[in-house]
């Protein structure tokens, strides 16, 4: 086994480790990628309800009279107007249109910000805000280390929620959240966030919530919910749950060299807002013709094509491979693939080890996001 001592830890790893959670390094961290096994925890999310700790993802903090004005500045979707209350999916880009990471972006208050990255990014993302920070009017609080992040995820997780003895009273609050909204809350060590997002494509919460309160709300959700059936999820089943609705993971879709138009987020790229980072370059892609696009591919041949596999149209290579596995939902191997613009039908295969198996390309997405108003189900095709 290896050792993880180095690694982060999240206010949840001791737990983990204790409950049998297959520890693993992810992002600087000690995560635990499985518990019972990926296909049981899948389905568990898909039919049940399931408990995620992502407390490695970052928070990052923004206030100040000019906060939403310089926040739009620097992402691709418009978020300067919203109301409290308000989360907005974005990319945030270089000068070039490639992709320095995707986030949500929360609007707190009428002055107060919260923009959460992904793990990998946390450094980059927290260099590059503190690098184009004006010299008034903005100021930036990176709480990533104080403040813990709990999911439930599925059918029953409104249910699941509800029952915390914190949030007594405020069920009508819990149950009446459309997509992408949250609300405040005081909790016995601070400042609660409870938002309805996630990234299964199932009904979903996602709780923001001091490190102090995170075990005993972990524990208190699982055993609350033994009757729905809860458990607790690792980062495979996460992964093959956003693979199956088809949204964007940093690293595979996305890329500093992938743009948001050919990673076929381009709904969530204003291309007519007055001015962000990387507009310049995404206009001109767009008016050139956006050279490569995300497919979705079943393999009907026999193997997994997995991350960074060749794609061949008619034995020529025409791209690669973002994200592959088998589906534990629809029970074949399907992919994700970044293909040349031009790639729409023809004698399609993966590499796979040398050997070319055989693929066709099937609408978008794999499986149909059960949330809705959740726009990452939609596809911006070039």
């Amino acid at each position: 086994m290896s050792d993880l001592s180095h690694l982060k830890k999240t206010p949840l790893t001791g737990w983990h480790a204790a409950h049998g959670g297959r520890m693993v390094e992810y992002a600087g961290y000690e995560m635990p990628v499985q518990y019972e096994g990926v296909l049981a925890e899948h389905a568990c999310v898909r039919e049940k309800v399931g408990l995620f700790d992502i407390t490695h993802m970052g928070e990052i903090f923004v206030s100040g009279p000019e906060a939403g004005a310089w926040i739009e500045g620097l992402v691709t979707n418009r978020v300067a107007k919203i109301a409290p209350g308000k989360i907005v999916y974005n990319a945030m880009c270089r000068k070039d249109g490639g992709v320095l990471d995707d986030m949500m972006v929360y609007r707190l208050g009428e002055a107060d910000w919260m923009i959460v990255c992904n793990a990998a990014n946390h450094d980059k993302i927290a260099a590059w805000l503190e690098k184009n920070l004006p010299a008034s009017g903005v100021a930036l609080d990176d709480r990533s280390d104080q403040v813990a992040m709990i999911a439930g995820q599925g059918p029953d997780s409104r249910e699941l929620v509800c029952r915390l003895e914190t949030l007594a009273g405020r069920a009508d609050d819990v149950a009446g959240l459309d997509f992408y909204t949250s609300f405040l809350h005081d909790g016995p060590h601070g400042r609660w966030i409870v938002s309805r997002t996630g990234y299964t494509g199932e009904h979903g919460y996602e709780l923001y919530l001091p490190n102090g309160d995170a075990e005993s709300v972990w524990e208190e959700l699982l055993a609350k919910g033994i009757d729905l059936g809860v458990a607790p999820i690792g980062l495979a089943a996460r992964d093959t749950l956003r693979f199956e609705v088809c949204y964007c993971l940093y690293g595979h879709e996305l890329a500093e060299n992938v743009t948001p138009l050919e990673a076929g987020i381009g709904w969530a790229v204003k291309l007519k807002k007055e001015c962000f980072v990387g507009l310049e370059s995404l206009k001109a892609q767009k008016a050139a013709g956006v050279p490569r696009r995300i497919v979705c591919l079943e393999v009907t041949g026999r193997g997994i094509a997995r991350q960074d596999a060749r794609v061949l149209l008619d034995g020529r290579d025409v791209g690669f491979v973002t994200s592959g596995t088998f589906s534990p939902t629809l029970k074949k191997p399907l992919a994700m693939a970044l293909v040349d613009a031009a790639v729409s039908d023809g004698d399609l295969a993966v590499d796979v080890r040398g050997k070319a198996i055989a693929c066709r390309i099937v609408p978008f997405p794999f499986l149909a996001a059960r949330t809705k108003g959740d726009p990452r189900a939609e596809r911006t095709l070039p």
